[in-house]
C-alpha cells in the first residue's frame, strides 16, 4: 500500500457527483477536496468517474470456473484466483460467493453433488495466504428442496464467517419455476433429460419437498443465526411469502417474481435485489416479473451480477439512464449492499472509510472500468 491521490476526477458521492481530488493514506480514503491538484506524483484521472468499490451479494460466476464445462472439474485453486481476477476486473471489490448446500443424490435425474464445504474450505485457506485481489465472504444458498439440507450446514461454523444465507426452493411449480414449461426447458437443455426423465424429476422434487421442506426452511433460519449470516430469501412471489420471510428476519429478498412481492418487501423493510443481467435483457429467462418494471416503480434497490460478472456495472450506469440519478444508481450496488450486510467501512467515497475505488469512463455508453483499487493497492 502507498498513499497516493486521484485528481482531475469526478467523485460519485452517497448524493451527488462533484469534481475533485481523492487522498488515499495507507489503505483509507484520508481526505477528498474539491477541484484539481498539482501536488507532485497525483494521477490525474482526466475528468473519469471515481466510484466506491462495488459489492456484489449473490453470483453463480464461481461455479462456473469450477466446472467450465459438463463432466469438468477444474483444479479449485486456480479456478477460485481466475474467479477472482475476473471480478476484479469489473470493478467488484468485495463478493459475496454464493454456494449451493443441499444435494439430490437418490433419484436418476439432475443429481445434485455436494460440494460446498470443501470448496469453502479451499476459498478461505487461499483468502488467509493473502492469494486474492478483493474481499470474499461465503453466500450460503440452501436448497429445502433437497436431502442433506440440515447435514450439509451442520458442517459449517462461525469462523467461517458465513456473510449471507438464503433460503431457496426450487420446487417446480412455484416461486421462479411457476411456468412449468420454463423450468422443462431449463432442465432439460442443461441435464440432456428425456421427456420421461423430466417428468420422473419433477415428481421426485415436489415428493422430496412434502417430506422435507417445512423442516429444511425452519433449519435454515436457525443456522443462519447460529452462523451469525444475514438471511435472504429466494424468488418471493406472494404477500404471503413475504410476510413469513419477514417474520424468519430477512433482510433482503433475492430477485422476487411479481410487483406485488416486491412492494411488500420494501413495504416490510426488506430490500429488493434484482439481476442485472435482467435489466440488461430486458427481461427475467424464468418468465418472471422485469427488473427494469421494478426499477420504474420504485421497487428495485440492489443489483447482482449473478451470472454476468461485468453486468454489475453496466447494469448500474443503465439504472443510472433510467432514473436520471447516477449516485442513486451507484448506491444499489455499494452503498445498500454495504448496508444490509453490516459492512459499515466500505460502499461509500468518505474520509475514514476502505479505499476500494473504481476509475471509470463511459465510452459510446458503455461503462469501461480504468482502475481498481481495493484496500488502496491496485488490483485492476
Amino acid at each position: 500500500m502507498t498513499d497516493f491521490l486521484l485528481t482531475n476526477a469526478r467523485l460519485v458521492l452517497e448524493h451527488e457527483t462533484v469534481p475533485g481530488t481523492l487522498q488515499v493514506q495507507g489503505d483509507r480514503i484520508a481526505d477528498i477536496s474539491p477541484g484539481p491538484t498539482a501536488a507532485a506524483g497525483a494521477i490525474d484521472c482526466d475528468g473519469d468517474l471515481v466510484l466506491p468499490g462495488l459489492i456484489e451479494l449473490h453470483t453463480d460466476n464461481l461455479e462456473r470456473h469450477i466446472q467450465p464445462r459438463p463432466g469438468v472439474d477444474w483444479p479449485h485453486a486456480a479456478a477460485i484466483l481466475a474467479h477472482d481476477g475476473e471480478l476484479a476486473s469489473t470493478g467488484i471489490t468485495t463478493v459475496f460467493d454464493a454456494m449451493r448446500v443441499g444435494s439430490v443424490i437418490s433419484t436418476g435425474e439432475s443429481r445434485y453433488r455436494k460440494y460446498a464445504r470443501a470448496l469453502s474450505r479451499e476459498l478461505l485457506e487461499i483468502r488467509a495466504l493473502g492469494m486474492l485481489r478483493i474481499g470474499h465472504f461465503l453466500h450460503l444458498r440452501a436448497e429445502v428442496c433437497s436431502e442433506t439440507l440440515i447435514e450439509e450446514l451442520e458442517e459449517f461454523t462461525p469462523r467461517d464467517r458465513v456473510g449471507i444465507l438464503s433460503i431457496m426452493d426450487h420446487t417446480p411449480g412455484q416461486r421462479q419455476f411457476r411456468d412449468l414449461t420454463k423450468f422443462e426447458h431449463y432442465v432439460r437443455s442443461k441435464h440432456g433429460l428425456t421427456e420421461a426423465q423430466f417428468a420422473r424429476h419433477v415428481r421426485n422434487l415436489t415428493a422430496t419437498r412434502a417430506r422435507v421442506g417445512d423442516a429444511h426452511e425452519a433449519a435454515a433460519v436457525h443456522h443462519a443465526r447460529r452462523l451469525g449470516a444475514v438471511l435472504a430469501s429466494h424468488d418471493d412471489t406472494t404477500t404471503a411469502q413475504v410476510a413469513a420471510s419477514r417474520d424468519q428476519g430477512v433482510r433482503v429478498a433475492e430477485f422476487p417474481t411479481t410487483p406485488e412481492a416486491a412492494r411488500a418487501c420494501q413495504a416490510a423493510g426488506i430490500a429488493v435485489m434484482m439481476g442485472a443481467p435482467n435489466l440488461i435483457r430486458g427481461g427475467s429467462h424464468s418468465g418472471n416479473v422485469a427488473a427494469r418494471a421494478l426499477a420504474e416503480a420504485d421497487l428495485l434497490d440492489i443489483l447482482s451480477s449473478d451470472y454476468v460478472p461485468s453486468s454489475l456495472m453496466s447494469g448500474a450506469f443503465g439504472l443510472a439512464d433510467l432514473w436520471d440519478d447516477l449516485p442513486r444508481a451507484i448506491r444499489t450496488v455499494t452503498a445498500t449492499p454495504a448496508d444490509v450486510t453490516g459492512l459499515a467501512d466500505r460502499g461509500r467515497l468518505a474520509p475514514g472509510l476502505r479505499a476500494d475505488l473504481v476509475r471509470v469512463r463511459r465510452m459510446q455508453g458503455t461503462p469501461v472500468v480504468r482502475g481498481v483499487w481495493r484496500h488502496g493497492r491496485r488490483v485492476g
